[in-house]
């Protein structure tokens, strides 16, 4: 019950703070004090985590029949854009994931590569900020084996996923969807880049060809159609400057749970 009422008091909160992002980004952006309260209380959630669960602590996996019959798309339910839509018209067959930034050996895989993989599955509960959860049952390659296979150099950080979805029209880019975590959530062992739910390869709702599954945090961090994973030392060079589309909106970094 601890657990579960610490659980619904953390999405309560962020919901409060997307309530804050969504009305009130302009407040932010006037009132530096109040940015500051947000990102000093964001530092400490994430502080007060990791100092009661250890880095490798899993987040709760449940069975087969515990899955939910229906499971919302959260975000995009498609991207909109001419590139998405010839991948999804040749089934994928020419997506790549593309691996630089502050790394030895940068690569491109196809998704035929990352199924060959060896692979994790997970049945776990999904928290979106809007209030729902769901359970799902999820298949993909542990983040942390694609890492170690393109080797990081020493000032490698965070790992920062470039999506398809593109949520506004900016010249600069800043209304592509990107996310980021850092290098202790990506080596987590259920940090996976998912391919299938449920058995069956993702549909374009819930993110195809892949997306990230990051399952001790909520779900925005859960970033869909994933085109590039970039390994960065700082997110200084990266649009707004704080780590994702929606925290460059508001939104905490960090949103665990």
């Amino acid at each position: 019950m601890i657990g579960l009422t610490r659980r619904r008091f953390l999405i309560g909160s962020a919901s409060g703070a997307s309530a804050l992002a969504l009305t009130g980004c302009d407040m932010l952006e006037q009132n530096a004090g109040l940015g500051a309260v947000i990102r000093s209380a964001e530092t400490l959630t994430m502080k007060a985590q990791r100092l009661l669960l250890s880095r490798g602590a899993l987040a709760r996996e449940f069975a087969e029949t515990d899955i939910s019959p229906s499971f919302r798309v959260n975000g995009t339910s498609a991207p909109d854009g001419d590139e998405y839509a010839q991948l999804l018209d040749g089934k994928f067959a020419s997506w790549r994931l593309k691996i630089d930034g502050l790394v030895d050996r940068p690569r491109e895989l196809s998704l035929a590569d990352l199924k060959m993989l060896p692979a994790r599955t997970q049945i776990t509960r999904h928290d979106c900020v809007e209030g729902w959860s769901a359970i799902g049952k999820w298949t993909g390659v542990p983040l942390g084996t694609l890492l170690s296979s393109v080797g990081l150099k020493p000032s490698a950080r965070f790992a920062v996923f470039h999506c398809a979805d593109e949520l506004e029209r900016t010249l600069d880019g800043s209304g592509r969807y990107y996310e980021s975590i850092d290098l202790i959530d990506a080596f987590h062992p259920q940090t996976i880049l998912a391919y299938a739910m449920n058995g069956q390869d993702l549909s374009v709702g819930h993110g195809a060809p892949l997306r990230l599954r990051v399952e001790r945090q909520l779900g925005y961090k859960q970033a869909k159609y994933v085109m590039r994973i970039e390994i960065v030392d700082s997110f200084a060079g990266l649009w707004g400057g704080n780590g994702g589309y929606w925290e460059d909106r508001g939104y905490e970094w960090y949103a665990g749970i």
